[in-house]
């Protein structure tokens, strides 16, 4: 039975845990899974792709050859063949979709891909368990040597392998990091076969997971593979802020979710004009207070007046070129009467409903008696 810390298998043989049948509520059974749509469909006989998908600690795959035809399914836990040993793993996808995950991920079916060896033992899984329980001391004790060295870098992770021969160290760092001597300490202290590996600080939030500001799991740890960079512009896009703190996520930097919709974004802005200068009519210049991009309305307000007037990104246009050459119009919109009238008054009274909606509502105090004076009580 697969499951992570919390929903495996306890020493007594009973299962820990969430308990939820099917569905981590932690996380960690389930990060960066793909669902399989073809779980229902029977391939051809002896047309089945031999190349299942392995889940390791913290959502990590690989492909391994199932060459040995093993009668396996997912969430099995295997022993599979990595460089200078052996690991444990769970199956995570079978059948053709592992195939489109390969030519998605680029991967040739060729010879470097390794095999199953079998399907893991009750020992084998305890024998992981055992090997697990040096992650936390190692974590502790590796984060303590890094402060005698003084070494500017910060342990993120460590796993071990299940032969207990190999452990890798997952750390971010700003800058290059000399940790020869680092190496040699934790290799003399564990005695163990070290590696380290250097991730950014998007991959660590994808590995660690959490909570996103919109109430959902992290995007990073589980669906979202290609962890693309965000610029500041993006949100300028947008018409957001730029608030550091409610732009950046948990791992410090921009949020992914900024670059969701910015093509859609960049599609509707080319039909808003650039305004670079105030627009003159013969009532006033207008400053642009406000764009709404989708609907393609622009909101001007002139010096001397509180109110804004919509115009359309078309009739900006128009405005720009009569200005460009010497021509004041009369007004902002061409069909400023009763029926422009009436469409304004309606978009400001839009306006009017969302600051209500958004206004904070100030808390009433709680109505507190009086007490009677003591001389009142004695009469």
């Amino acid at each position: 039975m697969s499951g992570c810390n919390t929903c495996g298998i306890g020493e007594d043989g009973k299962v820990a845990g969430c308990q939820n049948n099917g569905g981590c509520l932690t996380g960690g059974c389930n990060k960066l899974n793909v669902f399989d749509w073809l779980s229902n469909m029977n391939a051809p006989l002896g047309q089945e792709f031999n190349i299942v998908e392995v889940r390791f600690k913290n959502g990590k795959k690989d492909f391994f050859r199932n060459s040995e035809g093993l009668d396996i399914f997912n969430g099995e836990p295997v022993i599979v063949d990595v460089p200078n040993g052996h690991h444990l793993g769970y199956i995570s996808l079978q059948g053709e979709l592992v195939r489109l995950q390969m030519q998605k991920k680029k991967i040739p079916n060729d010879e470097k891909v390794r095999k199953i060896y079998r399907v893991a033992t009750p020992k084998d899984l305890e024998k992981y368990q055992q090997v697990r329980k040096r992650e936390h001391p190692t974590f502790n004790r590796t984060r303590e040597i890094i402060s005698e060295l003084g070494l500017q870098m910060k342990l993120t992770d460590v796993e071990f392998q299940a032969d207990n021969t190999k452990a890798t160290f997952y750390y971010s760092a700003d800058e290059r990091v000399d940790f020869r001597e680092l190496i040699k300490v934790l290799a003399g202290e564990f005695r163990i076969r070290v590696e380290m590996r250097q991730i950014s600080l998007r991959q660590e939030a994808s590995r660690l997971g959490g909570i996103g500001s919109c109430g959902r799991e992290l995007c990073c740890s589980t669906w979202l593979t290609d962890l693309k960079s965000v610029s500041t512009a993006a949100a300028r896009y947008q018409n957001l802020s730029l608030n550091p703190s409610k732009l950046s996520g948990q791992c410090g930097r921009l949020k992914c979710c900024l670059n969701f919709e910015l093509e859609s974004y960049l599609e509707a802005l080319k039909d808003i004009p650039k305004i670079e200068e105030p627009l003159k009519t013969k009532k006033g210049t207008a400053k642009l207070q406000k764009t709404d991009i989708f609907r393609k309305i622009m909101w001007f307000g002139y010096e001397q007046e509180n109110s804004w007037h919509p115009v359309s990104s078309q009739r900006v246009k128009e405005i720009q070129e009569l200005n460009q050459q010497g021509i004041v119009p009369e007004n902002l919109d061409v069909n400023e009467g009763t029926n422009g009238e009436q469409r304004i008054r309606a978009l400001n009274l839009e306006l009017q409903r969302m600051d209500k909606k958004y206004r904070r509502k100030k808390k009433k105090r709680p109505y507190k008696r009086r007490k009677k004076n003591s001389s009142n009580n004695d009469s």
